[in-house]
């Protein structure tokens, strides 16, 4: 069953990867052929792609063509809204790291007074994985298997996440009074352990998840435990009159 996509997010920022994705002012013209539309924007396109792709399906994968007969244009009338076939999947990219971005960073706001930062939001990552959502599919396949340019796309989507997770450690450990080593090298360790453990966890039964998602929430607790300790004593690599 094809998913129900939600309308897509749209910003102006240039900090916001999705900025690639705003609608071109002048839409396409009249397009002749039966089936095919009158109008297209870029949105039609990106949800006609999204609606081809899945968990064993990757972005590089799709042809142009292909891509066309689901958004129901003429082949030419894609250059009108893309470059190509990458451009568009580096702009599926970029919306799904905006997408998971804002799931995970509500779950980190929910958490305050209430359930562990660290479960929450581990948590809301495995839903949106049990759940088939294409987006995250996206996020975790293209980075391994996709071109030199996906990956530096999803490369960037993680930077995003990890300097958002950065931010939030660093109020963490100074609302909690506890110490934090390295936040940004701590934040990197996080997120690329979570997507690792993602990209493995798309292809395992769904009755397999709950107990990953336990051992995910222990690592990623090591993780903070471990900055903890060397915000106190140091990093082990450090000669001992270097610590003090």
């Amino acid at each position: 069953m094809t998913p129900t996509l939600a309308p897509l997010p749209h910003a102006a920022n240039l900090e916001t990867p999705v900025s690639v994705l705003a609608v071109d002012a002048h839409e396409a013209p009249s397009v002749s052929g039966p089936g095919r539309k009158a109008l297209i924007t870029r949105d039609d396109i990106i949800q006609a792609a999204l609606k081809l792709v899945g968990p064993h399906r990757s972005v590089s994968s799709l042809s142009l063509r292909e891509v066309a007969r689901e958004a129901g244009i003429a082949p030419n009338s894609f250059y009108r809204q893309f470059r190509d076939m990458d451009e568009l999947a580096v702009a599926l990219i970029e919306l799904a790291g905006l997408s998971l971005r804002n799931i995970i960073g509500e779950a980190r706001r929910r958490s305050i007074g209430g359930t562990s930062v660290v479960r929450s939001a581990v948590q809301a990552f495995m839903d949106q994985l049990s759940s088939n959502d294409v987006l995250l599919h996206i996020l975790l396949r293209e980075g391994t298997v996709g071109s030199d340019a996906f990956k530096h796309a999803v490369d960037r989507q993680l930077s995003f996440f990890e300097e958002e997770l950065r931010q939030d450690l660093i109020r963490l450990a100074e609302a909690n009074g506890t110490g934090l080593y390295e936040p940004g090298l701590t934040a990197k360790a996080i997120t690329r352990l979570v997507f690792a453990i993602g990209s493995t966890a798309m292809d395992l039964p769904r009755d397999k998840l709950p107990e990953l998602t336990e051992q995910l929430v222990v690592m990623v607790r090591m993780i903070v435990t471990g900055t903890q300790t060397m915000s106190v004593v140091g990093s082990p690599d450090q000669p001992p009159a270097a610590r003090d």
